[in-house]
């Protein structure tokens, strides 16, 4: 009974971190209405920075200060670089072809893993990582409304922020890994939130949010994403790995460009086949790179 209880909890926290973070993508392009990709992205971090405060007041005394440098840097590459990168990149980029790109990050995190920590890589994860870069290079090779080239600067900041994505969790997997997973995301946000708010207090965000006509529509878009799609999430996500394992987790990840292609086709968004080629692709090479080997006898 206990074991069927944990597979149903299992399977909705499942879907619900997948219709979360897959509506993410949605969100920050309905949070660009009336704020700037710069703000958009700095308000993002101040929420879920004001959101883990008390968590960071009430578990001060569990932190161990001497991982310091290793908590700064997932705060800035899991957290800090990839909500600007994406916001500026949303502004030529739809919110569906960005979902699609997110799911590169599992084939970064095992690059990465092999480039800086020599991890042992086989021939079925290597043709992973051609075929899922297949993908990719399908969506660059797309036009817009059949005429305009795909933005390829665009493009390469979510790529940029997968990578960052990727150098984050290689970081905690490799300096981080006995540590309160729920304490790393407070101090990651913690870290970087009083310079971001900082920023964010002289800038034109306040100005926009009392005379844009849309500042109500974009403002409870960045709510909904920070508290529930960043702050939320996290702990959602860390249950998840607790009841299940780290391998069913991260399942999450084949979910998302689904959910963020439904968004985007709901919202009018020029969707091609094209897309649906490259997103299987990209989760056929992640599928490949997770896929364990067989056990031999």
């Amino acid at each position: 009974m206990k074991t069927s209880h944990i597979n149903y909890s299992a399977w909705l926290l499942l879907i619900l971190l997948s219709l979360i973070w897959g509506s993410s993508f949605i969100l920050i392009k309905k949070a660009l209405i009336a704020f700037d990709p710069v703000d958009v992205g700095a308000a993002r971090i101040v929420f879920a920075f004001l959101a883990f405060l008390p968590i960071f007041i009430a578990r001060f005394n569990r932190i161990d200060w001497k991982d310091f440098k290793w908590f700064l840097l997932v705060g800035l590459c899991g957290s800090g670089f990839p909500s600007f990168l994406y916001s500026i990149a949303q502004t030529h980029i739809d919110s569906a072809v960005a979902g699609v790109l997110n799911s590169l990050t599992p084939i970064f995190t095992f690059i990465l893993a092999i480039v800086l920590f020599k991890h042992a890589f086989t021939v079925r994860q290597f043709s992973g990582v051609i075929i899922g870069f297949l993908g990719v290079l399908l969506i660059f090779m797309t036009k817009i409304d059949g005429q305009a080239a795909f933005p390829f600067l665009y493009g390469f900041m979510i790529i940029l922020a997968t990578i960052s994505y990727a150098i984050s969790a290689n970081t905690v997997g490799r300096f981080l890994k006995n540590t309160d997973p729920i304490l790393i995301s407070t101090l990651s946000f913690i870290l970087i939130g009083p310079f971001v708010l900082g920023y964010l207090l002289q800038s034109g965000f306040t100005y926009q949010l009392m005379h844009h006509e849309q500042a109500l529509t974009s403002f409870s878009a960045l709510l909904i994403l920070s508290l529930v799609g960043t702050f939320g999430a996290n702990i959602l996500f860390f249950k998840l790995v607790q009841i299940t394992d780290a391998v069913f987790s991260t399942t999450v990840s084949f979910l998302i460009p689904f959910v963020a292609l439904f968004w985007g086709f709901v919202d009018g968004e020029s969707l091609q086949w094209i897309h649906l080629v490259a997103v299987l692709l990209i989760l056929g090479g992640v599928f490949l790179i997770k896929k364990k080997e067989p056990a031999k006898a």
